[in-house]
């Protein structure tokens, strides 16, 4: 995402929220995730002798950001999975998940107003996103009721991605939870549901059900600016969008955009109505 992996802005919002410890959930094959956190000593060594304090500075940036942590999820049995793999590492404290392809502009913070909220009402708390209708097979969907916060909501139900037309309303849950610890010995007892993963939202919904259980689930609703990068257009969409509203970046991008915007525009009408001129 422009000069910094995408992972590194979620850790950043984690970070500007208050929350420093960091446990990343990982496959195989992402040691080139646990080498951007780590020390870089050669690199580091080479800048220093250099006297380069600015590069240096930068490389150890993402070193000293959060005390970052890994687990490995070993069988790929889907999102509730990844969540009960932290178990050992979070014990009996509500704690927040965020998830790595779902990146939220820092100029529009929705981390810390979810952490208020869980603090205030002792619940779970998820952020959810009006979406077109169109597009609500692609989400978990949750039917909620008004609250007197208005951009609080409380959940009454959950279906992971209902089939287009049966969908309860268009809120849809994205990337961000702050969870009670509770959900743990949900999630142990949760059969695998839609393609055969484990699902959060199925646990998110016996939660919803019973608000004796641990207080039921919230949604604070999100308005700001948000970047999907594990859809290919909306990770082009999101590096462009970035870096046009960098200091350092911005002004020679945007007019370099407009140029070439223009060019695209200037050729629209085809070989067919060049010949014909």
């Amino acid at each position: 995402m422009v000069d910094r992996p995408a992972i590194q802005y979620v850790v950043e919002e984690a970070v500007e929220a208050g929350l420093h410890d960091v446990l990343m959930v990982t496959g195989r094959n992402k040691t080139a995730l646990e080498n951007h956190f780590d020390r870089a000593g050669e690199l580091e060594a080479v800048l220093v002798s250099k006297g380069d304090d600015e590069k240096l500075e930068k490389v150890n940036y993402s070193t000293d950001l959060a005390d970052v942590h890994y687990v490995r999820q070993g069988d790929p049995k889907g999102l509730g999975h990844a969540v009960l793999r932290a178990r050992m590492h979070v014990g009996d404290e509500p704690f927040a998940v965020l998830l790595g392809d779902d990146i939220i502009d820092a100029r529009d913070p929705l981390l810390p107003r979810m952490l208020e909220v869980q603090e205030q009402r002792n619940t779970t708390v998820v952020a959810l996103l009006e979406v077109d209708p169109s597009q609500t097979q692609l989400y978990g969907i949750a039917t909620v009721e008004a609250t007197d916060d208005a951009d609080v909501v409380r959940i009454t139900g959950l279906v992971e991605k209902p089939a287009p037309g049966e969908s309860p309303s268009n809120f849809a849950v994205i990337g961000r939870y702050v969870l009670r610890p509770e959900v743990f010995d949900v999630l142990e007892r949760t059969a695998p549901g839609k393609g055969g993963e484990i699902q959060l939202t199925d646990a998110l919904q016996e939660l919803a059900a019973d608000p004796e259980l641990a207080g039921g689930v919230y949604g604070v609703v999100f308005r700001g600016r948000r970047y999907d990068t594990g859809d290919r257009l909306d990770y082009l969409k999101a590096i462009v969008q970035l870096a046009v509203d960098r200091d350092d970046l911005g002004p020679g991008f945007s007019s370099w955009l407009a140029d070439f915007a223009a060019g695209l525009r200037g050729t629209a009408a085809g070989p067919d109505d060049d010949a014909s001129r």
